[in-house]
């Protein structure tokens, strides 16, 4: 059956610019490569405990169809470095967006809105097995955060939660606007949390003919740094980045020495940022189509991988 990819903003646009690298953290002269091309957009990309890279391909409902008409549930995709092959993990992927994986190995999922699960998943590798760790707070859905789907909010706030050891779930921030890509420091004593409030709830529904989206007033654009404590509170320390009226990060990954690695959206300035832990930029690969999310290679693998269109890509570290 004949896939149909239209374009949604710059991410989904069907000719997208070659990435680029430029020196610095990455390897001199080392080129970026597009390794797999999957249906929608690429999210979450995150490296197994083997060092083979899962990611999500987001079929928008309204954007992605069939030559029938017919939109998919999403699907989650697992490259191997070592073959270069792209296998297909799990599809529907109830529309996942961000993925990790936990101490013991399993695939945890954010299962997104537009007809998506809206809830958080984690999958045994082993026997298969998916189990649904949380899909309701206070009895509601979640919607955090929400860009696209006809589902409407119904948390009071858009925030950050955390499940516990027993399974049990805090909303932990409620101050950040409209939280996108976290991370922890090395240390786990700093969460971070990347704000990207477009303006809207569902830009999906805004688009005209042409797929483009109307002029929306976006709020707070920022990486915010909460600090950590015993029990599980986060409190506010800094805005450690403000981007003021420019886009800002969705994915957000930390190195060893704690150093912030960005996924920024500007379509001025696209591609890969790296902050200080104070958050003073410290190098930036240029990027295109804006990226969405980035992980880390694992076991000697010197690469950083890159979701963004419809894509994975990566490019080699130094």
């Amino acid at each position: 059956m004949k896939t149909v990819v239209l374009p949604l903003l710059s991410v989904l646009a069907a000719l997208v610019p070659a990435l680029r690298a430029e020196e610095s953290f990455f390897k001199a002269g080392a080129a970026v490569e597009k390794l797999f091309t999957g249906q929608g957009e690429t999210e979450g990309c995150t490296t197994a405990p083997d060092g083979t890279i899962y990611f999500s391909d987001i079929t928008l409902s309204r954007i992605v169809k069939d030559d029938r008409g017919i939109t998919q549930g999403g699907h989650i995709w697992r490259f191997d470095p070592k073959t270069g092959q792209t296998t297909l993990f799990r599809s529907p992927s109830a529309k996942s967006n961000g993925l990790e994986f936990d101490a013991l190995g399993h695939l945890v999922a954010c299962e997104g809105a537009d007809f998506g699960g809206r809830r958080i998943s984690r999958t045994d590798l082993r026997t298969g097995l998916c189990s649904i760790l949380t899909a309701t707070f206070d009895g509601r859905p979640y919607t955090d955060p929400k860009y696209v789907g006809p589902e409407p909010l119904e948390q009071p706030v858009m925030g950050v939660y955390c499940i516990d050891a027993r399974n049990q779930v805090t909303r932990v921030i409620t101050d950040a606007g409209k939280p996108n890509g976290i991370c922890l420091s090395p240390d786990e004593k700093t969460l971070y949390v990347g704000v990207n409030d477009n303006g809207s709830s569902g830009v999906d529904a805004l688009l005209d003919d042409k797929h483009q989206p109307p002029p929306l007033r976006q709020g707070l654009m920022a990486i915010l740094a909460y600090d950590l404590k015993e029990d599980g509170a986060a409190v506010f320390r800094s805005i450690l980045v403000n981007y003021g009226s420019d886009p800002g990060p969705d994915g957000i990954a930390c190195d060893g020495k704690g150093n912030l690695w960005t996924t920024a959206r500007n379509p001025a300035r696209p591609g890969i940022i790296v902050y200080s832990p104070e958050g003073r930029e410290l190098d930036y690969l240029k990027a295109e189509p804006p990226p969405t999310n980035l992980c880390f290679g694992r076991e000697g693998d010197k690469h950083l991988y890159i979701t963004a269109g419809s894509s994975l890509w990566r490019v080699a570290l130094k």
